[in-house]
């Protein structure tokens, strides 16, 4: 749309954010014929936020893979599964319904996806199983067959080909700050364009936002730090979308609307300094493999419960940060690596990324050579040495500290291996119970070795990765109701309002309702909810103007 000045815009809509949610609102709107403007702060070639970067896995039920693979599942399950990971407050209200409203219609989402071409990998996989909490009782995560690049491209291009594409203006490098209001309603937004550095307003009718959560602002993370956590680390890395920083949340809050369980973020337990950063702390998220030994600062096996991934990615957040201080070791060995180790997110899959089968099955047979190799040569978190003693003084000159005492290492190493001496039984050892049960299931028996000695020479060299927390998603944010308007803080009644032209998509609604997932997600779940509440959205807009 032309702008009537240089610093003064108008639409019938404006959406805050260029991220999956905000995209999926813009597309959606399209259908009503009313002219929308898009602001996205960062720049063009970044258009689809975080979602573009990531793995691509989405949460689906009932699905054609799963019939395919013979998984029976249902709503019920699925709903069943969604409440017990969550652990909603007793008093939870709009999130247990965004939950239930999202699992019952989540058929349509599927179909809505495969409307616009973009096909899944066979094999559904199983993560975030449980383990004190029950979690995904079924293989639920279905990976996008171009992983999130693929996804955010089909997507796009749905976008470019509607037929009222001319109705949709996009302004890059525009950093929307505040909302006017007029008469006790939002009349327009103001920011800076961040290229030029000069102001602009926008006046609409109605505004979405869709900026993301608090993740990419390390201090808002800090501030709300979960209690379960203990104190904040010193040092988390930031695999979040940089302008996640929650500034409209603050703004939002300003106006009234009610901002909920901002303590409530998913977090990972295995980010490394990224070897090639493209912003400031910028964190890799590892795929833990499951058969490596996960330790403290000092080589201790962390415990009782031995640490282990695709159970409850919370339990490993909240057992790393017990520890005085606060970042982990992994001990693996080549074998290991190249049987299991992966990268959380577009980058580094190319096989699945650049849609090439024999490339997956390459990665798939002899392993991610090129991530190893980046990290062997690129960072100095991932240390490989040919013997425990050599490892230790490695690991001691990263950190520049005695912390690691090779005594303590190699305890911790022969209290895996000795499972396997003759007359023990492995499966007494809780790790190895664990990586015996993912194998049941062929989707992890593919990319999970069977469970074998660690300190084995052929399997040689050994390797040590220093792992730190790495901040990802936030699970609470701006409460919306079931059409994603947002919500006003309560009165003394606990009665609220919506806001008549005020909505709130995606991750910076937590989702849906300021928070879906409660304390715990099951994956795939985010990129799935963000498009749901993107759609409500869209629906409720598109019927209230067209009236």
């Amino acid at each position: 749309m032309t702008a009537h000045s240089k610093n003064n815009y108008s639409a019938d809509i404006a959406i805050i954010g260029g991220g999956i949610s905000g995209i999926v609102t813009a597309l959606e709107l399209l259908d009503s014929g009313k002219k929308i403007i898009l602001f996205d702060r960062d720049i063009e070639e970044n258009f689809g936020g975080l979602a573009k970067e990531s793995f691509g896995g989405m949460f689906f039920v009932n699905s054609p893979q799963q019939r395919f693979s013979k998984i029976n599942d249902s709503i019920e399950n699925a709903i069943k599964d969604w409440f017990s990971f969550a652990e909603f407050d007793q008093d939870e209200k709009w999130g247990k319904l965004w939950a239930k409203s999202f699992i019952e219609e989540n058929h349509l989402l599927y179909q809505w996806l495969k409307n616009r071409k973009i096909k899944f990998f066979p094999i559904v996989h199983w993560v975030e199983r449980g383990l004190d909490v029950p979690g995904n009782s079924v293989p639920r995560f279905h990976m996008v067959w171009g992983t999130g690049h693929g996804l955010m491209e089909a997507i796009l291009s749905s976008l470019k080909a509607h037929m009222n594409f001319k109705n949709l203006t996009i302004y890059f490098e525009h950093f929307v700050e505040d909302f006017n209001l007029a008469n006790g309603k939002i009349s327009a937004i103001n920011g800076v364009n961040e290229k030029t550095k000069e102001d602009f307003v926008c006046h609409a009718d109605e505004f979405v936002v869709a900026t993301g959560g608090i993740n990419g602002n390390i201090e808002k993370v800090k501030q709300y730090w979960h209690k379960e956590w203990n104190k904040p680390p010193e040092k988390i890395l930031n695999g979040s979308h940089q302008y996640s920083d929650g500034i409209i949340h603050e703004k939002v809050e300003k106006l009234g609307g009610n901002i909920v369980h901002l303590d409530h973020m998913w977090n990972y337990a295995a980010g490394i300094p990224h070897p090639y950063p493209k912003r400031e702390n910028h964190g890799l998220s590892l795929v833990p493999p499951k058969s490596a030994l996960w330790l403290n600062y000092m080589g201790e096996r962390i415990g009782p419960k031995p640490l282990i991934t695709a159970y409850d990615t919370r339990y490993l957040v909240t057992k790393i940060c017990e520890q005085e201080k606060q970042y982990s070791w992994q001990i693996l060995n080549k074998k290991i690596a190249l049987k299991e180790l992966a990268v959380s997110g577009a980058e580094f899959n190319d096989g699945i990324k650049n849609k090439s089968l024999f490339g997956f099955l390459s990665t798939i047979l002899f392993g991610n050579k090129k991530l190893i190799s980046s990290l062997e040569e690129d960072s100095p978190n991932y240390i490989v040495a040919n013997s425990i003693e050599a490892l230790a003084d490695k690991m001691n000159s990263l950190t520049g500290t005695n912390d690691v005492n090779v005594d303590i290492l190699k305890a911790s190493i022969k209290s895996y291996d000795i499972n396997f001496e003759k007359g023990k039984d492995p499966l007494k050892d809780e790790q190895i119970r664990l990586i015996s049960k993912a194998r049941e299931y062929r989707g992890d028996k593919a990319r999970t070795l069977k469970p074998q000695p660690l300190d084995q020479k052929n399997a040689y060299p050994l390797i040590a990765i220093r792992e730190f927390i790495l901040s990802r998603k936030s699970l609470g944010g701006i409460q919306t109701n079931l059409q994603s308007q947002v919500l006003s803080i309560p009165d003394k009644n606990n009665e609220q309002k919506a806001f008549h032209n005020l909505y709130a998509v995606g991750e910076a609604a937590g989702f849906g309702g300021g928070g879906s997932h409660g304390k715990r997600a099951l994956e795939g779940t985010f990129l799935t909810t963000c498009i749901f509440t993107a759609q409500k959205a869209a629906e409720h807009i598109t019927k209230k103007i067209l009236k």
